[in-house]
């Protein structure tokens, strides 16, 4: 059921547009904009934005709505297969392969020695524990994508002649970056478990958005000149970044 929601009632809305959406209005919101989480439609919207209007937006976005929608509905479909940590365990670090290596200590930490990737566990840990492991290494790709993805942006950046005020990381399934209209730069730390190349797109992707913040002719352009290979990136993040998981 496709519904209308108001400051304090809900109301049916029909829809012919061949997707269900709900519109969510606020007294604060001056725009009209369309989310997609999880494959589900939001319509945010001001509170005297007219319906004929809403839905007049919702028909001029129809085709990219719905191209969203398939394709995180794909996204959803593919549970990749936990991962089982263990003595030699090989894992992706960009064009990179680990190797796990588990072993006692003081106190937990991980340090990596060449292409081997130390996990020390403290004495009350499980060697066998997944969780833990998966968390620790969480923890560690993290920090190393906050150290990698804020050089490469603030190298390409500065080539560029742009400005970026702030790099983070984050884990969400829906993104794998964003940019803000004051210039702040979200990074998927997952992006780690892909080849560098991907890596190098996203960030080109990103850093294009603080000039053209739209998918415009103009931004692909920019994109192109410094990711000559970015159709091909972006072609492979779309299908394989659904596996991305450690």
């Amino acid at each position: 059921m496709t519904e209308w929601f108001g400051l304090k009632k809900t109301t049916p809305v029909p829809s012919e547009l061949g997707f269900e959406f709900t519109i969510a209005r606020s007294p604060r919101r001056r725009s009209i904009s369309i989310e997609i989480r999880k494959a589900q439609v939001v319509v945010r919207a001001p509170m005297g934005a007219a319906q004929s209007l809403l839905m007049s937006f919702l028909q001029q976005k129809a085709a990219w709505v719905r191209a969203k929608i398939s394709e995180q509905q794909q996204a959803l479909s593919i549970q990749p297969e936990p991962h089982i940590y263990e003595q030699g365990s090989r894992i992706p670090f960009m064009d990179e392969t680990l190797t796990l290596v588990l072993a006692r200590g003081p106190r937990t930490a991980i340090v990596r020695i060449d292409q081997h990737l130390h996990l020390i566990l403290s004495p009350r840990s499980r060697l066998s524990d997944d969780a833990q492991i998966r968390q620790l290494l969480s923890r560690w790709y993290q920090q190393q994508a906050l150290n990698i993805l804020t050089r490469k942006t603030t190298v390409l950046t500065r080539d560029m002649g742009l400005m970026c005020t702030q790099v983070t990381i984050k884990a969400t399934r829906s993104k794998w970056g964003h940019c803000t209209s004051r210039g702040a730069i979200q990074y998927n730390w997952q992006i780690l478990l892909a080849p560098e190349a991907i890596v190098d797109y996203l960030v080109a992707h990103e850093v294009s958005h603080l000039r053209h913040h739209n998918h415009s002719a103009d931004f692909w352009a920019l994109v192109a000149s410094v990711c000559p290979t970015f159709k091909a990136d972006r072609a492979w993040l779309k299908a394989e970044g659904a596996h991305l998981s450690l």
